[in-house]
């Protein structure tokens, strides 16, 4: 059980930019030098005790698929962008024509009854060198800590090389009592598993958490790893339903992976199909 201390208020000292002083800088000296990650808040939401719940592109995109489909179905408010010279040097267009530069996003929702306030962190990359994942999970914990995060949730997938009919959810966590707590709700801690460690956001948010003394778990659906994978991302939202008290519509992913699975399924009758019949030379010589 989660205690929740009294409401805060996110504090001034928080280092970020907000986007009118940029576009002051901007039209003061024309020319502006960057600095490594910029939080743009929109909006400082006095949040009780809340769960900071990452979910970044990965292995299947479980994650990304989770955290954002939970966005949608809790209807999440967007209150901070994160931008990044250790993202891509890209824009993205929508269906008008319109850029937007790539980035990450941090989402709020204010929970009702006996479900906790929840933060979402989404976004369209990671960082893409080691040092760009450091500084950007270091900037995620930091903003976590002001915000009063009283726990973590990483979700990710977990690559096992061949296609799952029923995904598994595997745990890593900052503290055994954590791994009894996540049993109680199905998630899996096997010996071995994952065997290479967490790499990217979902490992180190972990690390860095456990550092500043923030509880931290990472739940990790099962997933093929050749595919975008909604049944992986199904597995791991029916845990943190369990573990938030919180209902949400499953069908939307539900049905991409029955899309996908047609897929895959047409992909192995293409593999196992009847090789072309080799011309009868059996008469020469």
């Amino acid at each position: 059980m989660v205690r929740k201390p009294p409401r805060r208020s996110l504090p001034d000292s928080l280092l970020t930019i907000d986007m009118e002083s940029i576009v002051g800088r901007l039209a003061k000296n024309r020319v502006i030098e960057m600095d490594s990650v910029i939080i743009v808040m929109h909006e400082r939401p006095e949040l009780n005790a809340p769960i900071l719940i990452e979910g970044l592109p990965g292995v299947g995109n479980v994650g990304k698929l989770a955290a954002e489909h939970l966005v949608e179905q809790v209807k999440a408010t967007k209150f901070a962008d994160i931008f990044s010279k250790h993202f891509p040097p890209q824009v993205l267009l929508d269906d008008d024509g319109v850029i937007r530069l790539v980035n990450n996003e941090l989402h709020y929702y204010r929970g009702e009854g006996n479900r906790p306030d929840i933060i979402i962190m989404t976004g369209d990359y990671q960082g893409m060198t080691p040092d760009g994942q450091y500084e950007l999970s270091h900037h995620a914990i930091e903003t976590a800590k002001d915000l009063g995060v009283s726990r973590i949730y990483t979700l990710g997938g977990y690559g096992v090389g061949k296609m799952v009919e029923k995904p598994r959810v595997l745990g890593a966590v900052t503290d055994i009592e954590l791994a009894e707590e996540m049993t109680k709700h199905g998630v899996i801690f096997s010996k071995g598993e994952p065997g290479s460690g967490i790499v990217g956001a979902s490992g180190l948010m972990l690390g860095l958490g456990k550092i500043a003394g923030i509880d931290a778990v990472c739940l990790m659906g099962e997933t093929s790893g050749y595919f975008v994978d909604p049944k992986g991302a199904e597995a791991v939202l029916k845990v943190l339903m369990s573990l938030l008290n919180i209902e949400i519509d499953l069908t939307a992913l539900t049905d991409k992976a029955e899309q996908i699975d047609l897929i895959a399924s047409k992909l192995k009758e293409a593999e196992v199909a009847e090789p072309p019949k080799r011309e009868d030379l059996g008469y020469i010589g």
